[in-house]
């Protein structure tokens, strides 16, 4: 008796329930007799890895794959072909506009909803993703809908825990006694604190961009700017002082703005983080100091005369201030420095007293003061940061000045110490960099998040298209044409999937190229050929490229991807119709670009320009990070124009982007520009002509992975040749000992454990010049750092037809070299 269920696909704990339910009583009636329509549907949903659901019938009988099973809880004993409507009765009234609007006719697509599933009968919230899509039946109505569903809950909450671990951070920000601020690479003011508004009165807003500068006293506008904009072009720390007016008041006060970049891998700034800290109050007492040293030397002088002294002079201040003859006595101590020294030491010092001997019990601390009142001694001025005080209480940082004493005829008769606490200070600063890290933490997580997210959106796609091609060309009864079709299917996603790691590898400058000496302008000739079919008939391409020829050494392949990125995004910039511009300039200077410093070159300037409505100033810093995209959700990746810098500074050039809202938009590769290749002689011109006598070869294949291993031998062996398999690089110098003779080319993997397979290659070259060595690899560093290599590279994921190539190549290089 025939199978009532042949249409089910095998396996499947659904599929197996489908078949074990009893239809009898069921509306929809026995299996054999269910449409066309619904037969298909299962069939095409139920192997499917993502979770999905069928509600089929006047009705809406449900069916699910495995992949749903979860998701129904207590419900999945009793949800198979019961209504959707009581299967889901604790939500219907959420999704009964959509099950309504779908079963109209319009597809629907929900995100990040927030639903009661109660899937183990107790109330329980989650977030979801939901596509709904009607079903036809046979005669073109709609007979059910489907629908693709996931789980964003972890994903939603993972977003309030950053937004609160945020708003905390804020919150911290704005309690601090210091003004955090933040400006982007050109200086313009992009976040603060908002104690700022309350030291200077303006409102928020009001210091954007370059708006702080209103808030300075008009005295210390010129200078301050100055330093500034110096910091900004040599990307050395900001630490500048000015006054602040109050405009609610017109009064003053002194601040001190000190600022770091933050760079990206690259070396490029992205941003400078900085702070402004309140110092008027140290100012005053510096002030006050000045005008205490001046005092202080005239009273020297008279003591020096007179033969007393004026020790009262040093009482007016909390710092800690003492003053010593070039024989290291006191001339002056005032009351707090005596304080401090008699809670540390036991005693208390006085003018005469000699500070080295007063430190003779403590030769650690007497060897320490003795190097920096020496140095004070000696004429030099300075000033140290140093800890100290009662081991018993909190001990305090300070902040120690040494300037030099002098008579009224500028002859030096000691030094001067002035002592301020700045352990407040201190640990602001602490907190200030602690919290900078946490902020910088929480931006390299995001950027994490965003490309792996990014890579496992992309691949997940390209898997589910082989994952499901694979299982319809396991079904013995598959009709030939739909055999191709799905082998078409599989061998394409391979490819795309392959681009897209060729693109994640070089926007990480990690791509293995084949760089070669090539003339850009007869290459871009024929570029412009091929981006006619990728741009349309209604882009018009314009060529400009010199009379003379321009060299550079680079990868074709990725040149060639490169202008195709550049000329796609153009095209859907310009929205399929405009002109497109290829311009060509040689012997060009690399300038500055994105804050590096410019080369004088000689650069080949290969420039892409459209007619489109420009970059919008926000997005221009952000266009070359992965995944990022502008376009409509399955109209681009956002990697390629990872994949434009990432070549470009990997082959010793760079990328300048110049755009603006309606000006259009034109990206310039600069490549290192390099002398034209040799003239090929006889010899060269028939050393590869693709013919070989077609013997075959014995082949020695040097591959750790034993999957691939078994892989490769077997093409080889389809292809004519006989292998010997080595699982290391170890392995294969053993087999070349044992008969060094039998082997025509060495096949090996480039990451291995152990010795990896460039130094293989360059030991056999070395001891074994003629033998050919192929080297093939899907990621390699050491390729990736230095392409000079030598030797044949073929990329994985490889086909048979480019490992024969690539045996035909060598094996004719070497005939023809012989």
């Amino acid at each position: 008796m025939a199978d009532p269920f042949r249409f089910l696909p095998p396996g499947g704990l659904t599929g197996a329930e489908i078949r074990a339910h009893d239809w009898s009583a069921n509306p929809l009636g026995p299996p054999e007799a269910w449409p066309p329509a619904l037969r298909s549907a299962l069939a095409l949903m139920l192997p499917c890895p993502t979770a999905m659901f069928l509600a089929w019938g006047p009705d809406l009988r449900c069916f699910y794959n495995d992949a749903y099973r979860p998701m129904l809880g207590y419900r999945l004993n009793e949800a198979l072909g019961r209504p959707f409507r009581e299967v889901w009765a604790s939500i219907w009234d959420e999704i009964e506009p959509l099950v309504a609007a779908t079963l109209a006719g319009e597809s629907q697509t929900l995100t990040d909803v927030m639903l009661d599933l109660s899937r183990d009968g107790a109330s329980e919230q989650g977030w979801w993703s939901f596509t709904y899509s009607p079903v036809l039946d046979e005669f073109g109505g709609v007979n059910g809908l489907f629908c693709v569903t996931a789980e964003t809950t972890a994903r939603v909450r993972g977003e309030a825990r950053l937004r609160e671990s945020e708003d905390h951070f804020r919150h911290t920000v704005e309690l601090n006694p210091q003004v955090p601020w933040t400006c982007d690479p050109q200086g313009n003011i992009t976040s603060y604190s908002k104690r700022w508004l309350d030291l200077t009165g303006q409102a928020p807003g009001e210091l954007d961009g370059a708006g702080w500068i209103k808030a300075l006293h008009p005295d210390d506008v010129p200078w301050t700017v100055t330093v500034f904009t110096q910091c900004l072009a040599s990307g050395e720390p900001v630490d500048v002082d000015y006054r602040i007016r109050d405009a609610r008041t017109g009064t003053s006060r002194w601040m001190r703005a000190r600022a770091q970049p933050r760079r990206g891998d690259d070396g490029a700034i992205l941003r400078w983080y900085g702070v402004v800290e309140d110092i008027h109050d140290r100012k005053l007492a510096e002030d006050g100091l000045r005008e205490m040293n001046a005092t202080l030397e005239r009273r020297v002088a008279e003591a020096l005369s007179e033969r007393k002294l004026w020790a009262d002079v040093f009482e007016t201040t909390d710092a800690l201030v003492g003053v010593l003859d070039p024989g290291y006595r006191f001339l002056a101590v005032n009351a707090a420095y005596a304080r401090e020294f008699e809670a540390l030491y036991g005693i208390r010092p006085r003018a005469g007293d000699n500070l080295l001997d007063l430190l003779a019990d403590h030769p650690e601390h007497r060897d320490a003061v003795h190097a920096v009142w020496s140095r004070a001694l000696s004429g030099e001025e300075f000033t140290i940061i140093a800890e100290f005080g009662d081991p018993a209480r909190t001990r305090h940082c300070y902040e120690l000045k040494f300037t030099t004493l002098r008579d009224a005829q500028g002859r030096r008769l000691g030094a001067f110490q002035y002592a301020q606490d700045v352990s407040e200070r201190l640990r602001s600063e602490e907190q200030l960099a602690r919290a900078e890290e946490a902020l910088r933490h929480a931006q390299r997580m995001e950027a994490v998040g965003q490309l792996t997210g990014g890579v496992a959106h992309d691949f997940n796609n390209l898997l589910t298209i082989i994952r499901s091609s694979v299982e319809f060309l396991r079904r013995p009864n598959l009709a030939e044409e739909r055999r191709t079709r799905y082998l078409e299917a599989v061998s394409d996603t391979v490819d795309r999937a392959a681009r897209l790691t060729s693109q994640l590898l070089a926007f990480a400058r990690r791509q293995p190229l084949a760089p070669e000496v090539l003339d850009v302008g007869e290459r871009l000739g024929g570029v412009a050929d091929m981006l006619n079919a990728v741009t349309g008939a209604r882009i018009r391409i314009v060529t400009e490229v010199p009379d003379g020829p321009c060299h550079v050494r680079a990868d074709p392949s990725q040149f060639e991807t490169a202008l195709v990125n550049l000329a796609v995004n153009a095209r859907d910039a310009m929205d399929g119709e405009g002109t497109l511009t290829l311009r060509l300039a040689c012997g060009t200077a690399l300038p500055s670009i994105r804050g590096h410093a410019g080369a004088p070159g000689p650069f080949a300037a290969i420039s892409v320009t459209d007619e489109g409505p420009g970059i919008a100033p926000d997005l221009l810093v952000r266009i070359f990070e992965p995944f990022f995209t502008t376009k409509d959700v399955g109209k681009g990746t956002g990697l390629g124009l990872s994949q434009v810098i990432g070549f470009t500074k990997q082959s010793g050039g760079d990328v300048e982007v110049v755009s603006g809202p309606g000006r259009g938009a034109t990206f310039t590769l600069y490549l290192p520009q390099v002398d034209a290749p040799p003239l090929p002689t006889e010899t060269d011109t028939g050393a590869d002509d693709g013919q070989t006598d077609g013997r075959p070869l014995c082949v020695l294949v040097v591959e750790d992975n034993l999957e691939v291993g078994r892989f490769c031998t077997q093409l080889l062996e389809d292809l004519g040749h006989s292998t010997v398999w080595a699982h290391n690089a170890e392995a294969a110098l053993s087999e070349m000992e044992r008969v060094p003779f039998r082997f025509d080319a060495v096949f090996s993997d480039v990451v291995m454990p152990g010795m990896g397979g460039v130094a293989l290659a360059r030991r056999l070259r070395t001891e074994h010049p003629n033998l050919p060595v192929i080297l093939t690899t899907g990621y390699s560093d050491t390729l990736a750092r230095d392409d000079a290599h030598g030797f044949e590279l073929v990329r994985k994921p490889y086909s048979a037809q480019q490992v024969a190539r690539a045996l035909r190549g060598v094996l004719n290089r070497r005939a023809a070299s012989g």
